[in-house]
């Protein structure tokens, strides 16, 4: 394996890898120390529902590491008040010595907590400026319309750093809009299709800010020597994101009686059923799997259309460890040797 990464963070073609929080302390130890000992740039932990905490994870892993960048992608305003969002961010930054960044979502599947997402941009809004406002040491207050802070509150303790990078999720042209003017980064979660990047970075341009904001996407992976064991494995995997993004992707036209078909399956409790309904050529535009070669080459589309990052994401393989060592040995050194490094 190669040394660890000290790349710049604003640095394009970055290479990630992102996970649910479902394992041990034990575990995580040992997926971040595979990480960073192989080079890659970053490892993100997903807020989704009912996974575990994720800057409570990446604080594990921040014992575990010195120079990954962690990130939680993302926090959802339904589910954390901003206050909350600020203290774990500041909390994981310390913890990493400044390697953290987070992420802002509207957020899914929180139907099943019966919360009304209508004003989910401005839930986003309120909470990024709130958290900045924190992290800052601004006590003037803020008055947002979902959330505010009344004037004088302020942190109990000082943050490592005064500005820890955004991140944020979107598939639509309004909240890409609203990160241009805020975020460092836009991610489309469970995409694995080039398209994308040029057209989130076109909905970002359409501010006419002066920012530079890097596009990120990220989507489920699995790399085996066993070309067609990997496409079933990611079929079960991907089935559950493939519900909720892939009526979102505007470069690609999907089938309403397909999408209808998988959700029907997933409510019954049949993912593989689900992902085995899904077209190849379709579902590589939201997952990587296959060979080494497969999953580097196709990593590598994404590159060169001009990501700040791209992002693999569990379950890696067969299994998360063997699949995360076939990451770092096998695809890893392709994509850099690809890239001339």
């Amino acid at each position: 394996m190669s040394k660890m990464t000290t790349r710049d963070a604003t640095a394009t073609g970055q290479v990630g890898i992102g996970l649910a929080g479902r394992y041990t302390a034990a575990e995580y130890t040992e997926i971040a120390s595979v990480a960073e000992s192989a080079g890659f740039d970053s490892i993100t932990v997903f807020g989704d529902l009912m996974y575990q905490p994720p800057a409570l994870v990446l604080s594990t892993m921040a014992g575990a590491t010195s120079a990954i960048r962690l990130g939680v992608a993302a926090y959802s305003p339904w589910t954390h008040h901003p206050v909350e969002i600020a203290g774990q961010v500041a909390y994981l930054d310390l913890a990493s010595k400044g390697r953290a960044f987070y992420g802002l979502v509207r957020g899914a599947w929180l139907d099943q907590l019966g919360i009304n997402q209508r004003n989910s941009l401005s839930a986003i809004r309120d909470t990024a400026e709130i958290v900045t406002r924190l992290l800052s040491g601004d006590t003037s207050g803020y008055t947002g319309n979902v959330y505010e802070i009344g004037a004088g509150l302020r942190l109990e303790y000082e943050p490592f750093r005064s500005k820890v990078p955004l991140l944020i999720g979107t598939w639509s042209a309004k909240l890409a809009a609203y990160a241009a003017t805020v975020a460092d980064e836009v991610q489309a979660g469970g995409s694995a299709n080039p398209a994308m990047v040029g057209y989130l970075d076109s909905l970002v341009g359409s501010a006419g800010t002066d920012r530079k904001v890097g596009v990120c996407l990220n989507a489920v992976a699995v790399v085996d020597d066993d070309p067609k064991a990997a496409a079933r494995a990611v079929r079960v995997a991907a089935a559950p994101y493939f519900d909720v993004v892939a009526s979102l992707d505007a470069t690609l036209e999907v089938d309403p009686a397909l999408l209808k078909e998988v959700k029907e399956r997933l409510a019954s409790g049949d993912h593989e059923g689900a992902g085995q309904l899904i077209p190849d050529d379709i579902l590589r535009r939201f997952a990587f799997w296959g060979t080494a070669d497969d999953v580097a080459n196709h990593a590598m589309e994404i590159i060169e259309a001009g990501a700040l990052r791209v992002e693999f994401d569990t379950p890696f393989g067969l299994s998360t460890i063997d699949g995360l060592r076939r990451l770092a040995d096998d695809v890893l050194p392709r994509i850099r040797a690809m890239q001339g490094e």
